[in-house]
């Protein structure tokens, strides 16, 4: 019987065609780094997860304000967001207004969004 591949440490949360996600992704192939990728899109934004991202960085810090997801919603709506709860309820619901990629590393560690020396910095 054949052992089953491990999983990789790193896992990358976004989605495929985001610019900022396809960067990160080249730059964890480029140094030779295993991960695993989540696709919003595909699976969703995994609940458990959300509430962990939120405790480590932040709802204002996952929340990307200057997205055009959220600039195209209702007024009404984008006012709404004033709290965790709402912001995790619209996160949840229109999973394209999270600030990408999110990447939960080896240690646990929470990073959101992506340049060369952050992830550097995040090296186990």
């Amino acid at each position: 019987m054949k052992n089953k591949a491990p999983t990789p440490a790193i896992t990358v949360f976004g989605i495929p065609n985001c610019d900022t996600v396809k960067k990160a992704r080249l730059w964890l192939q480029d140094h030779g780094l295993a991960y695993h990728f989540h696709d919003f899109k595909k699976d969703g934004v995994p609940p458990n997860a959300l509430a962990r991202w939120m405790q480590a960085v932040g709802w204002e810090v996952l929340l990307n304000r200057k997205g055009t997801t959220l600039r195209k919603l209702d007024a009404a709506l984008q006012a709404s967001v004033t709290d965790a709860a709402s912001a995790a309820a619209l996160m949840q619901a229109q999973a394209s207004v999270i600030k990408r990629p999110v990447v939960q590393w080896p240690d646990g560690r929470i990073s959101v969004g992506f340049t060369p020396e952050r992830f550097a910095s995040l090296l186990p």
